[in-house]
């Protein structure tokens, strides 16, 4: 066995070191590998599209793929508990409705996730349109007609939703209980399969995401009774909002970008500043017109002032309502 110089161990020193000065260069370069954005429910609603518009727009600024993971199921509280627990490393975010990650907790005995302590609020991302849609066969055409026909026939009339605990599930048990009429509420898994259902006449009525509900408009095959949101929504600016039939009705739903508890403030502060920077751009302002939405601009400190404001806010209309998952 031989022992190196102490020449040999100069040079074989400043390898190491440089080697692990490299090596640490290479893992603070962020991100160095793809990301996956986890979306808790199935393609085709509000909350996919707006993540592919946005992932891609974040892949080409960041120079990595930026992957959409759909993970449906239990009202969308399943992926986001399997995200809070993910490794806390950047390449693993969430990209959730308000319904997910401020309501669910309020319906589910054991959601199995802490919206406030297991995340690390991002940015918020957009807001999307909602509507109360109809097959064209349905007697009623506005929500004036469709309450008279709910209150002449109880339970008669069925609603559709993407699953229990869904956002379009309690806006649908808000709507019942605001004008004092009981639907048949029937639970699909996912926005789209519950839209086809209506188009296909199996059940007449459905509160959808204009992302799941606006080609079937457009084509005449759903007719829109009401917009949810508060003010009218730029893709339908003729249709009236639920809230000039019923006062005091309406809602904003909003989707953001969070990632685990613990993720690097360097890495949260570069994802927040890249989603900013993807909604300055006009193709993606325009994309999520076309399926009506629009922009949510803001940081990661008013996503958290946003969380903790709404939480309150949706146990109370969960616990006004009544409204349960089976």
């Amino acid at each position: 066995m031989t022992f190196p110089t102490p020449l040999s161990r100069r040079i074989f020193t400043a390898a190491v070191l440089c080697s692990a000065a490299w090596a640490a260069g290479a893992q603070d370069k962020y991100p160095s590998k793809p990301i996956t954005v986890v979306v808790p429910q199935a393609a085709g609603g509000a909350n996919d599209a707006i993540a592919r518009v946005v992932a891609q727009k974040l892949s080409e600024q960041l120079g990595q793929s930026v992957i959409v993971d759909n993970r449906p199921g239990a009202g969308g509280t399943l992926a986001t508990g399997t995200t809070a627990r993910a490794r806390n490393d950047g390449y693993t975010l969430l990209l959730t409705a308000d319904s997910a990650h401020v309501i669910g907790p309020a319906l589910y005995k054991s959601p199995g996730f802490d919206p406030v302590k297991d995340f690390a609020p991002v940015a918020p991302v957009a807001t999307a349109g909602y509507v109360l849609v109809a097959h064209p066969s349905f007697p009623g055409n506005t929500v004036a007609e469709m309450v008279a026909l709910a209150k002449a026939n109880p339970g008669k009339y069925a609603i559709a939703s993407a699953g229990n605990g869904t956002l379009n599930h309690l806006i649908g048990e808000m709507l019942q209980k605001a004008a004092g009429i009981q639907l048949q509420h029937i639970p699909y898994k996912g926005s789209a399969a519950a839209a086809t259902d209506v188009v296909g006449g199996q059940v007449p009525l459905s509160v959808q995401s204009l992302p799941s509900a606006i080609a079937f408009i457009k084509a005449g095959k759903l007719k829109v009774l009401g917009v949810v949101n508060e003010k009218r929504v730029a893709a339908l600016p003729d249709a009236p909002t639920i809230g000039e039939t019923i006062k005091g009705f309406g809602q904003a739903p909003w989707y953001a970008l969070f990632a685990p508890a613990g993720t690097p403030a360097p890495i949260v502060a570069q994802l927040q500043a890249e989603v900013a920077r993807a909604l300055e751009h006009k193709d993606v302002v325009d994309k999520l017109a076309t399926v009506g939405c629009e922009p949510f601009k803001g940081s990661a400190a008013q996503l958290a002032a946003l969380v903790q404001s709404d939480l309150p806010k949706w146990s109370r209309v969960v616990k006004d309502t009544g409204a349960t998952v089976d």
